[in-house]
């Protein structure tokens, strides 16, 4: 019986060795994820220590990049401060519009306080019949002639300053065919030829940031697709062993698109400092210039969001010119 009974075999609980099972899985898992990671924060230091151990390159290879990166980001910046200097030109696209010939004051008011309360209008003021001959009187000097006359010719006038910075020329346009079509307006008077050039410069100033942002961007790509293409031939022998000893194109791979990252950024540091730099240098004259024109504008610098997009965009075209030259030229070192 007890021989019996240390024979018996015993029962295997499997949900255990399941658990078991998952438990190392998992810690593989992590423990190669941490591997991952490690490897990622030694390239990128190595990478960085590489290219400050021979900064005088390094330098001039940022500062290269900096300027290419600082160019588009300077005519943006001049485009919008001419965009914050036409919002003060308002007064100049003034609306004159004329009411029908006898029509009452109460009527007129109607509409002036109608034409106040529409979003894009700035100000809308009446002038009556009354106060526009009293006004001609006083600037033309023709008091005698104007006392001549039986009625008063002119007719009720409500001057209206739309709201430049919310509206292009045509909707300008729409907006005047909308006061047409109010009761007792006879006409309006628009010029609006200025308000197309001032647009069509907008326009221009747009496609030309555009362009060059393009241009440049594609020299920044070169400079570094060239720079790393530099770094692998120096480095080809130590491709050559590490892909000999079993490493995966990413593994090599690796420390040139953070050499690539390096690069990138650092351009884009020295392009927000020159740049930011400029305007600063440039703020008080302009500031006086203006002043001198009775306006209150402020030469506007980079805002928060410009300088990450600045700094984003050397990045990004640092590590794409490094993914390029790398997939090119990788392939082409065999152990």
């Amino acid at each position: 019986m007890a021989s019996n009974s240390f024979n018996k075999p015993k029962k295997v609980d499997k949900a255990k060795i399941k658990v078991t099972a998952n438990k190392r899985s998992s810690i593989t898992a992590q423990s190669q994820w941490q591997a991952y990671l490690q490897h990622h924060k030694l390239m990128a230091v190595d990478s960085l220590q590489r290219l400050l151990s021979s900064f005088s390159s390094s330098l001039m290879t940022w500062l290269v990049l900096a300027i290419a990166l600082s160019l588009p980001m300077t005519l943006y910046v001049s485009l919008e401060n001419v965009k914050q200097l036409s919002r003060t030109w308002d007064q100049s696209s003034q609306m004159s519009v004329y009411l029908k010939q006898g029509t009452k004051q109460r009527f007129a008011d109607e509409i002036t306080a109608e034409l106040r309360s529409w979003p894009q209008i700035q100000s809308a003021e009446y002038i009556s019949p009354e106060q526009a001959l009293n006004e001609f009187k006083a600037s033309t000097g023709l008091t005698d002639v104007i006392e001549g006359l039986e009625a008063n010719p002119l007719p009720g006038v409500i001057s209206v300053i739309p709201k430049l910075g919310n509206q292009d020329a045509g909707g300008l346009e729409a907006l005047e065919q909308s006061i047409l079509e109010q009761p007792h307006v006879e006409s309006v008077q628009l010029d609006l030829l200025w308000v197309k050039r001032l647009y069509q410069f907008m326009d221009l100033g747009q496609r030309l940031v555009w362009a060059l942002a393009a241009l440049l961007g594609l020299a920044v790509l070169l400079i570094i697709g060239n720079t790393i293409r530099l770094s692998i031939e120096s480095r080809r022998d130590e491709i050559r062993v590490v892909k000999l000893v079993g490493g995966t194109d990413a593994f090599v791979r690796r420390p040139f698109l953070y050499t690539g990252i390096w690069f990138g950024l650092g351009g884009g540091l020295i392009a927000w400092i020159l740049l930011s730099a400029g305007l600063y240098w440039l703020s008080g004259p302009v500031e006086r210039l203006i002043s001198l024109y009775g306006s209150e504008f402020v030469l506007k610098g980079l805002g928060p969001s410009d300088s990450l997009l600045l700094i984003f965009d050397g990045v990004v075209l640092g590590w794409l010119g490094a993914w390029l030259a790398v997939s090119r030229h990788l392939s082409r070192i065999e152990p």
